[in-house]
């Protein structure tokens, strides 16, 4: 079940919501591509954090 904004595991509520954004399409990505899901949420959330320190950060700060 593809997950949105307004529907999305509850592992990634503590993100914030651009990372959750970020989190939710590669999981996404990742379960078109048949991996299970509890994976995919796993391994979503790891590369979102990634993505957030490499690209959200560096324009923050």
């Amino acid at each position: 079940m593809p997950w949105n904004e307004d529907h999305y595991p509850a592992s990634m509520k503590h993100l914030a919501p651009i990372t959750r954004t970020k989190a939710i399409e590669i999981a996404n990505a990742l379960l078109v591509e048949g991996m299970d899901e509890g994976k995919a949420i796993r391994i979503a959330i790891a590369k979102a954090r990634e993505w957030e320190v490499h690209h959200v950060r560096r324009i923050d700060g």
